[in-house]
């Protein structure tokens, strides 16, 4: 057990990480806040209340506030009218940092549009973990969050990330996670390399690494429990030298529309259509231009 130390806290909304898993990885830092702010708002009031049973902080006299996607159009200003008291208020999300795929977006951004000062201790977080452990590209890397619900959303979704450069991070529910990688392959690929992380700095952590369809396959055959991250390594282009593309082209665009040359060369060569749309767009205006000389 730590022995937090009491200090006299600053006027403003403090953003505490909590654990997502080991109550020791938990940060001295927001031990000290914990134990020294005003007035203290939790996502999920009973898990905040054992971490700080564990900790050995008490709450004394001092308000432990529920605020959450369903009350906190209701919550917020009374928390509001806390700050303009002049009192320390601490936000903590259930588990994890907050603002990520968290309801204490809208209670920071109003906190700082009345003018008053937003603190964050930062820590723990499932999404940075996940990235760690994966065994994934790490120099860039996009959080999507969760996937829509239904599949025709789900893959509209994904397709709108089919290509960015970088490592796509989700967070996903044991219930959809074999739906959610059957999309994924289908519209990513499935020789994408991926990674399916669970119950992370838990007992029972799990990552499970390969192919979508790998994963797709194994989840479909298992049943996964606990908090779920997948991620997603980038679309990796096919080497092919542009002379290529040009003389795949040319020949399609004798007999074929644009449109029709590049669905057929990006289909033949494995190639993203956009980049060889746009190729194509290019040798026909050169085409046009020599055809007026």
């Amino acid at each position: 057990m730590v022995n937090p130390k009491q200090q006299n806290l600053a006027p403003g909304l403090y953003l505490i990480a909590t654990p997502i898993g080991t109550a020791r990885d938990i940060t001295l830092r927001t031990l000290d806040i914990l134990a020294s702010a005003d007035v203290i708002a939790a996502e999920d009031t009973r898990s905040l209340r054992k971490l700080l049973d564990i900790h050995g902080i008490a709450l004394g006299e001092r308000p432990l506030i529920a605020y959450h996607d369903h009350n906190g159009d209701r919550v917020r200003p009374r928390l509001i009218q806390a700050l303009e008291a002049g009192k320390s208020v601490v936000y903590a999300s259930e588990a994890g940092t907050p603002m990520v795929a968290d309801p204490g977006y809208d209670l920071a951004r109003a906190a700082v549009a009345e003018g008053h000062t937003l603190i964050s201790a930062p820590g723990p977080s499932a999404a940075i973990t996940a990235l760690t452990l994966a065994g994934l590209p790490t120099d860039r890397f996009f959080f999507a969050g969760f996937l829509p619900n239904t599949a025709g959303r789900r893959k509209t979704a994904l397709q709108e990330l089919a290509e960015v450069p970088g490592t796509l991070i989700f967070y996903e529910s044991p219930k959809r996670i074999a739906a959610m990688l059957r999309d994924a392959a289908q519209v990513l690929g499935g020789a994408r390399r991926a990674a399916v992380c669970r119950e992370l700095t838990k007992k029972f952590e799990e990552v499970l690494r390969g192919t979508l369809d790998e994963l797709a396959a194994t989840c479909a055959e298992r049943t996964l429990k606990g908090e779920i991250v997948v991620l997603i390594d980038r679309g990796h282009l096919p080497n092919i030298r542009e002379v290529d593309l040009d003389s795949a082209l040319n020949e399609a665009l004798q007999g074929l529309s644009v449109r029709d040359a590049a669905d057929k060369v990006s289909e033949d060569l494995g190639l993203k259509r956009r980049q060889v749309y746009q190729r194509a767009l290019d040798l026909d205006a050169q085409r046009s231009k020599e055809g007026d000389r």
